[in-house]
């Protein structure tokens, strides 16, 4: 942060609220970016419990604008940052993962998540304090000291969004930002504070790492909370599909049944990665292709529609494991739907500094064969198709 930008960033807005807090004189705007909704939600309930209205715009706005990055859209509004006229906070898994880099053009990055963090970090800019940590500055930076309690903070407030019921993943696969933002302990939401919110739609569905994980550590599967919490809504139940996915060791016949005699979908989402065992261990996934052969057995058994993601071009893919990969996807598509995705590496992961292999014609040929018969969905050629669905909190 250049001198300039930090004397308008702290010491103008401080002059304006001498006296402590005044949120009526500090405007916040969140810069509207459609793979940013559900943090929005978040976010801006956060923000109004403790006393600042978010508003929404389309570019940056005096006093405060906020932004919330992926790796992919994160070029698109550096510059835009870069050249705001008023105070920047970014946040995000980019930003998260590349604090240092992004502190070089906005004012404040937010790491990691954000319910307390930014709340904080207003108040400290009102007051012209400094940064509370858990903030980035080119200044510097001081790690958090604290974890979000979900039940400490509403799921969403005037803007409605998913319901997140899980956050965390004790796994640590090696492409996955997950649990380098929001740790490997899973916290959950409470079933009673899950109803309040879900009685507001329709149709409920929830933002998790693993929908059939609630109540558990991850690893150990507690089904009989997940039932607890199934029956105890009131509504169109979609479970165990976007955007709260689950594992395919987690697809047993309890679990389907519940799914089958409680929710609406008519699907079941769950990632397989790759058809090479050999391949998931290099990833530490914690599965084997066993375990999806049998997930997707299962579904098909009981009338539920599979759907099933695969990650190719992944750099330690032998010729072998790319064509086991490609054996195991046709075999999905003829039972369900396979979402296909190209690796690319994300910051903050074990693989950011890895290349993606280069597809073999003969995959190239054949997937482009399944697309056309409606078979497999997702992109093997451009990289945004997969990044633009969603994007943890601020």
């Amino acid at each position: 942060m250049d001198t300039c930008r930090a004397g308008r960033t702290a010491g103008n807005l401080g002059e304006r609220t001498p006296h402590g807090r005044n949120t009526a004189e500090m405007k916040v705007y969140w810069r509207q970016i459609s793979q940013a909704s559900n943090s929005f939600a978040a976010l801006a309930a956060a923000c109004e419990v403790h006393g600042y209205d978010i508003e929404t715009a389309d570019g940056p706005h005096p006093d405060v604008t906020l932004y919330s990055l992926n790796s992919i859209n994160e070029r698109l509004y550096r510059d835009e940052i870069a050249g705001a006229d008023c105070v920047t906070i970014v946040g995000g898994p980019h930003a998260s993962a590349c604090y240092q880099e992004v502190a070089g053009y906005a004012d404040y990055v937010v790491v990691g998540e954000g319910e307390y963090t930014l709340p904080a970090l207003l108040a400290a800019i009102e007051e012209g304090r400094a940064p509370p940590p858990g903030v980035a500055t080119a200044a510097g930076y001081t790690p958090a000291r604290h974890t979000v309690l979900l039940d400490g903070y509403p799921p969403f407030s005037q803007i409605k969004g998913f319901i997140e019921i899980t956050r965390g993943c004790p796994f640590s696969c090696g492409y996955c930002q997950t649990p380098r933002l929001f740790g490997r302990c899973m916290r959950h939401r409470s079933i009673d504070e899950i109803a309040r919110y879900a009685a507001r739609f329709r149709d409920i569905r929830f933002v998790t790492p693993n929908a059939f994980a609630y109540g558990s550590d991850g690893i150990h599967l507690r089904l009989d909370k997940v039932e607890r919490l199934l029956r105890h809504l009131d509504g169109r139940v979609y479970f165990g599909t976007f955007p709260g996915e689950v594992r395919p060791e987690c697809v047993s016949q309890q679990s389907v049944e519940l799914v089958l005699e409680t929710c609406a979908n008519t699907r079941l989402h769950f990632g397989a990665q790759s058809g090479s065992d050999r391949v998931l261990r290099h990833l530490r996934r914690g599965h084997t292709v066993e375990d999806v052969v049998r997930a997707v057995d299962l579904c098909r058994e009981n009338g539920l529609v599979p759907v099933v993601d695969f990650i190719l071009g992944l750099p330690f893919e032998s010729d072998d494991d790319q064509r086991a990969t490609l054996d195991l996807v046709k075999v999905v598509a003829r039972e369900g739907k396979a979402h296909i995705h190209y690796f690319m590496p994300l910051p903050g992961t074990p693989l950011q500094d890895a290349r993606p292999r280069p597809l073999l014609p003969e995959t190239e040929k054949v997937l482009g064969k399944l697309a056309l018969g409606g078979r497999i969905t997702g992109s093997w050629m451009d990289h945004e198709i997969r990044f633009f669905r969603r994007t943890p909190h601020l």
